[in-house]
């Protein structure tokens, strides 16, 4: 069975052959194919925080008390509990000092505001964290609102920068640890593959998952997706990487033979005269 030939040009993920170029590429290439597509990555989600999270929390901040605050590690609350502060299909916050449960499920994500505790609730289970002691955090509408108006960009704008170079630097950590066994099976099948050409093609195969990812925060936010399937698909894209990642190994060629022009056996021109 003849062995493809690899691509001549670095420059698409989408394919096995066409990550497998990116083994002969330089680092420079491979770069600026994550780079753009972890801005892709990051634009989904500072899109998804913006449409999806951003205004339940404005919401709830509107219909909290005047007065209120978190001291102590306790909440400090003059309304009445339990009660919803706002709520949608992706997220819900609720206030319930003793987390009575009277509040059934309102979103995929719920956050509920205890006495001592904030609880977390979805569909893989829920998580409780107590309030930092020795701190007093303003919980109050006159507090709260103008801080949210002032910051609501900037954190739109941390977000972006956080994804992108959380993006990145997970396909690098991911990368190292792949380009290993990756190399020693190429070793095994007489690839072309060295150590960096390894790492290359392991940080290129882990770009189309990642796509893949980026499109379900975006079908999922629009309500395409329901949180089972968008949990399913971001265990999928861990396999699609690692799918990716062996099949481009059939795609690299050979190791090149080294033929000695130099024949030891054969009798020099001196020997024969």
């Amino acid at each position: 069975m003849s062995t493809p030939a690899r691509a001549t040009v670095a420059w698409e993920p989408f394919t096995p052959r066409g990550v497998a170029a990116f083994a002969g590429a330089g680092f420079g290439r491979l770069l600026l194919v994550q780079f753009v597509a972890a801005l892709l990555a990051a634009a989904a989600v500072v899109w998804f925080v913006d449409n999806s999270c951003f205004p339940v929390v404005g919401t709830a901040i509107q219909k909290l008390p005047a007065t209120g605050e978190i001291r102590s590690g306790r909440l400090d609350w003059p309304g009445r509990s339990p009660e919803l502060l706002a709520g949608g299909r992706l997220l819900a916050l609720d206030v319930d000092l003793d987390h009575s449960g009277q509040i059934g499920p309102a979103a995929d994500v719920q956050i509920e505001f205890g006495r001592g505790t904030i609880r977390s609730f979805s569909l893989f289970g829920y998580w409780e964290w107590p309030y930092p002691r020795g701190y007093v955090i303003a919980f109050n509408r006159n507090t709260l609102e103008p801080l949210w108006g002032a910051w609501v960009t900037a954190l739109l704008v941390i977000a972006g920068v956080a994804a992108t170079l959380g993006v990145l630097l997970n396909w690098w950590l991911l990368a190292t640890l792949y380009f290993l066994p990756v190399w020693l099976l190429g070793f095994f099948t007489n690839r072309d593959l060295n150590f960096r050409r390894s790492w290359r093609l392991a940080g290129a195969a882990l770009v189309p998952g990642a796509l893949l990812m980026t499109a379900a925060i975006v079908l999922y936010g629009i309500g395409f997706l329901n949180l089972v399937s968008f949990g399913f698909i971001f265990g999928a894209h861990f396999l699609i990487g690692w799918i990716y990642l062996f099949v481009s190994l059939l795609f690299i060629p050979p190791t090149p033979i080294v033929v000695n022009p130099g024949n030891p056996f054969r009798p020099s021109q001196k020997e024969r005269e």
